[in-house]
């Protein structure tokens, strides 16, 4: 099943003291590149929240990750003042106003405004227990943002198999034409051939004549191409169909996919193949656009 890297999940959980909230963001990215926001003193809980996301989440992308909660009116938990940051920031602040003269309005009100004043919690900080509280909204918004990204997923895989469609019917016009036009350029080839041996008064060698034939007809030949191109458009939906994400396959599959028009492009010299051979290529560009947001 296809997951778009593109989701969205929130979901909120109660703990003892706190309610806790956890928002999940994701965009495309071709690696694993996760930014988790703490409460500061929950920041011992970065790793263990970036490993479950990559185990729960996603394997690959942008994801933003933010962790908050509100305190319970009578939880019992008062905030306590950091009492260094606060040295440290109203010296700043005096700092600040002497050398360049400044008008003092180092306030209660304008000191307790800084972020980092308060601490949100008293005493030392059980990781575990915080931990477990934290986990049922963090679980609960990964199911959220999943949710998400296999409904992106479902309309993206609709439109890359309505393309491939079209280039695989593109691709069979390309066959027949070729098998019509052939032995047509066979012929004109030897005739070609037979002339110019003839405006230079050489008597022509039938088995040369056949090899040089024979050589043109293989130089010009796109059956082995069209029958890899066959072979990457079926497991093109195989891959699509794997529980394990696609993005990278396909973008690989795609690749290979246009070295093979590519080749059918420089072979032909027949317009109507090289206007199908145009046609494959935009289309191609267009899955590949979209294969980008394909986990």
């Amino acid at each position: 099943m296809m997951k778009s890297m593109t989701g969205f999940g929130r979901a909120s959980a109660p703990g003892e003291a706190r309610d806790y909230t956890v928002e999940i963001r994701s965009v495309n990215g071709r690696y694993f590149d996760c930014s988790v926001r703490l409460p500061r003193d929950l920041f011992a809980l970065e790793d263990r929240v970036r490993a479950y996301l990559r185990d729960k989440a996603q394997s690959r992308g942008k994801i933003d990750v933010t962790v908050s909660f509100t305190r319970r009116a009578g939880s019992g938990n008062g905030r306590a003042i950091d009492v260094d940051f606060v040295s440290d920031y109203v010296a700043a602040l005096y700092r600040l106003r002497d050398e360049f003269g400044l008008t003092d309005d180092v306030t209660v009100t304008r000191v307790a405004a800084e972020p980092g004043v308060f601490l949100e919690s008293e005493g030392e900080i059980d990781p575990d227990a915080e931990w477990n509280a934290i986990l049922p909204a963090l679980a609960e918004a990964c199911a959220i943002h999943t949710a998400m990204r296999e409904k992106e997923g479902e309309k993206i895989s609709a439109d890359l198999f309505s393309k491939l469609d079209f280039v695989s019917d593109c691709v069979r016009q390309i066959e027949e034409r070729s098998e019509t036009n052939i032995v047509s350029f066979r012929e004109k080839f030897e005739g070609r051939l037979r002339q110019i041996l003839s405006d230079e008064r050489i008597t022509p060698d039938e088995n040369r004549i056949l090899t040089e034939c024979a050589i043109y007809a293989d130089r010009v030949a796109i059956d082995e191409e069209i029958v890899r191109l066959k072979s990457h458009i079926s497991a093109f939906s195989e891959i699509a169909d794997e529980a394990a994400p696609s993005g990278k396959k396909l973008d690989f599959l795609l690749q290979e996919m246009n070295r093979e028009i590519n080749t059918v492009g420089s072979k032909c010299a027949d317009a109507g193949i090289a206007r199908l051979v145009v046609t494959v290529k935009n289309e191609l560009e267009k899955i590949r656009e979209q294969i980008q947001n394909i986990e």
